[in-house]
């Protein structure tokens, strides 16, 4: 499991009407390779309402159609559930996604 790597999970919560949402981990690699049981992940949704904390993704990271990773609603997963791998970000799509992450935390650089 790689920091920008996006998975498929299943029942992600009781909320999500939704029967599987894509994550996209956000957590640094040196927690993700560590004893930590969960990893800081961002939700892919069909939605895109052009807010700097949104990150357009689409076919060439593995979706089946145009959608976008909200920063605004983190949440910690299980590294238990995150085994329906579907594809990595680019480079410069890792680059939009920390933007957005410092916008959605409010951190200047």
């Amino acid at each position: 499991m790689k920091r920008a790597d996006l998975y498929r999970v299943t029942h992600p919560s009781a909320k999500d009407p939704r029967r599987f949402r894509v994550f996209v981990v956000v957590s640094r690699q040196v927690v993700i390779d560590s004893r930590f049981a969960t990893v800081i992940c961002a939700p892919v949704y069909t939605a895109y309402d052009g807010l700097s904390t949104q990150v357009p993704v689409g076919v060439d990271e593995g979706l089946k159609h145009q959608s976008s990773i909200h920063c605004d609603e983190l949440v910690s997963l299980s590294k238990t559930v995150l085994t329906n791998f579907i594809g990595t970000l680019s480079p410069a799509k890792i680059q939009l996604l920390n933007q957005a992450l410092a916008m959605s935390l409010d951190i200047s650089s």
